[in-house]
């Protein structure tokens, strides 16, 4: 399935992109993938992140991703 990834202040400098597209059946699929893709100091942000699909937290990384979600990578804000 074909889902568009967009990245968030760290996750967008550790990627090197804003957004990119790519096919994963599940957000856990997604991960490996992403960290695959673009190594180890990108794989070390999603460790910490969080994940919005189609704008809703994600709580089930084994859950179906349908063609044309949106996935958006989110680490952690400091501030208050």
């Amino acid at each position: 399935m074909t889902v568009t990834v967009r990245y968030f202040a760290g996750a967008r400098a550790a990627a090197g992109v804003e957004t990119e597209a790519r096919t994963a059946a599940t957000l856990e699929d997604l991960v490996r993938e992403i960290a695959d893709a673009h190594g180890p100091r990108l794989e070390k942000v999603l460790t910490a992140c969080s994940f919005l699909v189609d704008g809703a937290q994600a709580h089930d990384p084994s859950a179906a991703l349908a063609p044309g979600t949106v996935v958006d990578v989110l680490p952690p804000f400091a501030g208050g």
